[in-house]
């Protein structure tokens, strides 16, 4: 082997080396940036396929405003109106099919578990949106219910429901001090911070807001009435002056 073809075989392992390093790099930045982010959908789906959905919907507040049957086909739009056109068979799944949980499903059950998946993951694109501590339990309990729901199409267990493993988190949550349920915390004019309900104070603008519409609607039907009587007299006199 010549010295040249010895040049040649460092230079491609080193680029070899350097791919690898800036994949890894690559991966380490989307992996923070997710967890930010998105913790939940990444604790359940994946940091890659995560973001691919992000990616495609335009945004985590687009992702969140989909269905779960819009989030289970997005990707495979040509095939969906493909089949559509030709009045053949839908797709069952779009980027979610890189997910492991459809791959250990089996061909017999891709179908179902796509379509829980697809719930699940919009259940955790609305807690990212829209939840003011980020926090992964709520992905990392989902995750727990696709492994359970995948011993259920496999072994016939049970599994839980949504509503008491949801409540499960939400008392972990309380007890850290990171969920507050129907109470707001307000700032007093001291400095101090106080905890109010939200649902009185809601209450109280709608019934001030009631009583507003009522008096203006009381107003200007007094307006009217005022304004009728004054035509009927003038109508008389207009009557009496021909007479």
């Amino acid at each position: 082997m010549s010295e040249t073809d010895c040049l040649q075989i460092k230079r491609f392992s080193e680029r070899c080396v350097d791919l690898v390093n800036f994949r890894e790099a690559l991966t380490e930045y989307l992996k923070q940036r997710m967890n930010a982010v998105a913790p939940n959908l990444s604790a359940l789906i994946g940091d890659i396929v995560g973001s691919k959905l992000i990616s495609h919907a335009g945004g985590l507040t687009n992702l969140s405003k989909y269905p779960a049957s819009t989030i289970q086909i997005l990707g495979a739009e040509k095939a969906l109106f493909r089949a559509l056109k030709t009045k053949g068979k839908t797709p069952k799944y779009g980027l979610i099919f890189n997910s492991s949980f459809i791959g250990r499903a089996g061909q017999k059950n891709q179908g179902r578990i796509s379509r829980y998946l697809a719930n699940k993951c919009a259940i955790a694109s609305r807690v990212d949106c829209f939840s003011e501590a980020p926090t992964s339990k709520f992905g990392e309990t989902l995750k727990d219910q696709m492994e359970e729901r995948l011993k259920f199409l496999a072994q016939g267990v049970k599994p839980r429901k949504n509503k008491e493993a949801m409540n499960e988190v939400i008392e972990e949550l309380k007890k850290e001090g990171l969920f507050y349920g129907d109470k707001v915390r307000v700032k007093r004019e001291d400095g101090d911070e106080s905890e109010e309900e939200a649902p009185k104070k809601e209450k109280k603008e709608k019934k001030d807001k009631k009583d507003k519409k009522r008096k203006h609607s009381e107003v200007a039907s007094d307006s009217e009435a005022e304004e009728i009587e004054k035509k009927a007299k003038k109508d008389k006199k207009k009557k009496k002056s021909k007479d």
